[in-house]
């Protein structure tokens, strides 16, 4: 069983989806600061959109900060296959917290870590959350241990997608009520698959059970790469540069991973990383730097 994740990271660590005044004006914004997009961030997520606008989602999934939804629903506008789809707002894709920083230019932030003995980004201010936290933090609820938003929200869709594949073979279809995907479904990635060796299949040629949107933030996808690396053993593909592999997105910046699964084997899952913070679309929009929390 194998399902498509697309991240669209619509915040780096101080800013949002697409830009928002707090980012243009290097203010940390995390959960607190909650601004909607500014003009060049409305033209970013359009720029994403477009560029997406082939791709035929079964599922997408949204932060539900206003700058991530806003980016979400300019996205799925312009998709040629969003009728029908619609986009579930979650708060476990959040930004990380960034507590009595949020709101604050970013030099306050590396002047608290620096008087800690700390460095950006592994310091916490008071009241924000950790970096183990946003991924593996536990929550007291119902006397239970709720696992990391990450981790949580990672788990989720992998039962989701196995549930939805059982139900469809129980149905009677098997493979052929699954999605088929070919070149037009995700034809913006065609020549992306760095691992694709001329023996293996076309990675748009093969039967997925979901092809999934999430539309979140950039210090808290990164964090989620990194449970993939430390937690789940995925390995970067060869060519990628070292520098590269857990940089921070620009706005709209967009992930692709192929990731197959084994009934009962939640835990190893196989991940293949197709491309990492791909900002290609944004070339000609201008402010499209980004910063390093």
């Amino acid at each position: 069983m194998s399902f498509v994740i697309l991240w669209a990271v619509l915040a780096k660590p101080l800013s949002n989806s697409g830009e928002t005044r707090y980012n243009k004006e290097k203010l940390l914004q995390g959960q607190g600061v909650d601004a909607p997009l500014s003009e060049i961030g409305f033209k970013q997520a359009e720029a994403a959109g477009r560029f997406l606008s082939g791709v035929k989602f079964t599922h997408v999934f949204s932060s539900d900060l206003v700058r991530a939804k806003q980016t979400a629903c300019t996205i799925m506008k312009n998709n040629l296959h969003s009728e029908g789809i619609e986009i579930d707002y979650d708060p476990r894709l959040r930004e990380r917290k960034y507590g009595i920083a949020e709101g604050r230019p970013l030099g306050e932030l590396k002047t608290m870590a620096k008087k800690s003995g700390e460095q950006c980004p592994s310091y916490t201010p008071p009241g924000g959350e950790t970096l183990d936290q946003v991924t593996f933090r536990t929550f007291p609820k119902k006397n239970k241990n709720v696992r990391a938003r990450a981790k949580d929200f990672f788990e989720f869709l992998c039962h989701l997608v196995l549930d939805e594949a059982s139900a469809t073979d129980q149905s009677g279809l098997g493979a052929a009520g699954r999605e088929r995907m070919v070149n037009f479904d995700l034809s913006p990635f065609a020549n992306q698959d760095s691992e694709r060796t001329p023996d293996s299949p076309n990675s748009s040629d093969v039967t997925l059970d979901a092809n999934i949107l999430l539309v979140s933030h950039g210090a808290y996808m990164r964090n989620w790469i990194k449970y993939f690396v430390e937690d789940l053993h995925f390995t970067f593909p060869p060519d990628l540069k070292k520098s590269r592999e857990l940089s921070v997105s620009p706005n709209t910046g967009i992930s692709h991973f192929i990731i197959s699964l084994k009934p009962g084997e939640l835990s190893i899952p196989d991940i293949r990383c197709i491309c990492i913070n791909r900002h290609d679309h944004l070339v000609d929009i201008a402010d499209t730097s980004h910063y390093v929390v």
